[in-house]
Parts: structure tokens; C-alpha cells; sequence
């Protein structure tokens, strides 16, 4: 029998099923709390959606959620400087909020009661969403920068974290963000002034990279290289 090379799984594939199935079988009686963290532009909402897309089709209930639904106010992700990459570690999200309505009612002692969002930074206004009522065995899949900062470590069940350079996360950023910020110019400036210092700052204070439950190099997306894969 002559194997069909278009039949077998690409090396992404591989992973990301990989994951799913260490997903569906963690924590099957309650709520899996996940993080998919990694630099600005590292893939992270790509491979939540994926892994809840998977998930999904195998039955398990599926509630996917980003930090960026927990900006702070534009006058506090601002108070340092627009360019200030103290101000996007410490101000950009609100970490109470995130815990509050997100976190800490899908831990074990929750009420399973949550909201995936409380601030429309686009708009730079509350949003007043009702609660939820997650289903017992829900996987909540979080993505976003900053997940396993010290005041949300303790959050999550399971991480894991996308690796990749500062000059792959700048390029991405390139195609990818100038209709949001206006010119190549301007994604670069804030790149280079505040975001990637920013992960600098994170990297130094919490070392996201070694409290990962798996690590992944995320450089060439279509086959991520498994540096530490989770236990």
C-alpha cells in the first residue's frame, strides 16, 4: 500500500490535535481554565480558535474569551505616554475585571456565572453584557499578552506559550496592523517603543517563558516546534 503524502497531517496539525486531546481529557469534571500566551502577533487567537473549533466537534463545551475584552480606559492605558512600554506591562488591561468576571466564577469554587468582556477598547467604553452560565465540564480557552503575570498565574489550569522574536512578531505586525494604526510608520513606531519593550519588561518580571506548562517556537506557524510540552 503506497502512503498518500496529501493524506497525512501537516506537522501543525499534528500539534494542535495534540493539544485538543490533552484538552479533552484534563479536568473533565469541571471547568479547564487554559491561557494561550506569547508576544503581539505570536498566532495566539489563531490556535485558541482552532483548539476550540476541535474541542467543539468532539463534544466538549467551549468558551472562548481574549484579554483584549478587559482593556483598561483609554486615560489609564495612557497615563505614562502612548509610546510607553511601563504603561502597556502595568495599565493596558484590568486584571480585577478579568478575575472577576471571568476567572474566579469558573474556578472550582465559582458560581459558573461569567462574562467574556467588560470594556470595548475600540470604543473606550463598559459594555454591560449579562452573566453566563457555563456548562460543568466547559474548557475556557483565554488568549492574550500578559497571561501568566504573576497576579494571574495561579488563574489557569493549563498554559501555554507561543514563542517567537521580536523581528517575526514586528514583520507579522506589519501586514497585519496597519488598517488599525493607520501606515507601516506608525505600526512600527509603537512596535518598537511599546510593545516589544513591553514583552521585554514581562519576559524580566515573569518569566513567562519557564512557568509555561508547554512552550511552543511559533516562528514558522505552519510547523510549530514542541520545546516543553505540558505534563
Amino acid at each position: 500500500m503506497i502512503n498518500d503524502p496529501a493524506s497525512e497531517p501537516s506537522p501543525r496539525d499534528r500539534v494542535v490535535s495534540s493539544l485538543a486531546d490533552l484538552l479533552l481529557g484534563t479536568c473533565p469534571d469541571r471547568v479547564l481554565r487554559v491561557a494561550i500566551d506569547g508576544p503581539d502577533a505570536a498566532g495566539k487567537t489563531t490556535l485558541a480558535d482552532e483548539l476550540a473549533g476541535i474541542l467543539t466537534d468532539r463534544g466538549r463545551p467551549v468558551i472562548r474569551a481574549s484579554v483584549d475584552g478587559f482593556h483598561q480606559p483609554q486615560t489609564t492605558r495612557r497615563r505614562r505616554g502612548s509610546l510607553s512600554p511601563q504603561g502597556y506591562f502595568l495599565d493596558a488591561f484590568d486584571y480585577t475585571a478579568l478575575r472577576r468576571h471571568l476567572l474566579d466564577p469558573l474556578s472550582p469554587a465559582g458560581d459558573r456565572r461569567y462574562r467574556t468582556a467588560a470594556f470595548d477598547h475600540l470604543h473606550d467604553s463598559p459594555l454591560d453584557s449579562p452573566a453566563r452560565e457555563a456548562p460543568s465540564d466547559a474548557v475556557l480557552i483565554v488568549d492574550g499578552v500578559f497571561l501568566l503575570r504573576d497576579q494571574l498565574r495561579s488563574c489557569w489550569d493549563l498554559t501555554v506559550f507561543l514563542q517567537i522574536s521580536p523581528a517575526e512578531s514586528l514583520r507579522r505586525a506589519l501586514q497585519r496592523d496597519v488598517a488599525l494604526f493607520g501606515s507601516p510608520a506608525t505600526v512600527r513606531e509603537r512596535y518598537e517603543a511599546r510593545y516589544l519593550p513591553g514583552q521585554q519588561l514581562y519576559q524580566a518580571s515573569a518569566a513567562p517563558r519557564e512557568h509555561a506548562h508547554g512552550l511552543i517556537d511559533h516562528e514558522l506557524p505552519e510547523a510549530p516546534h514542541v520545546l516543553r510540552w505540558p505534563e
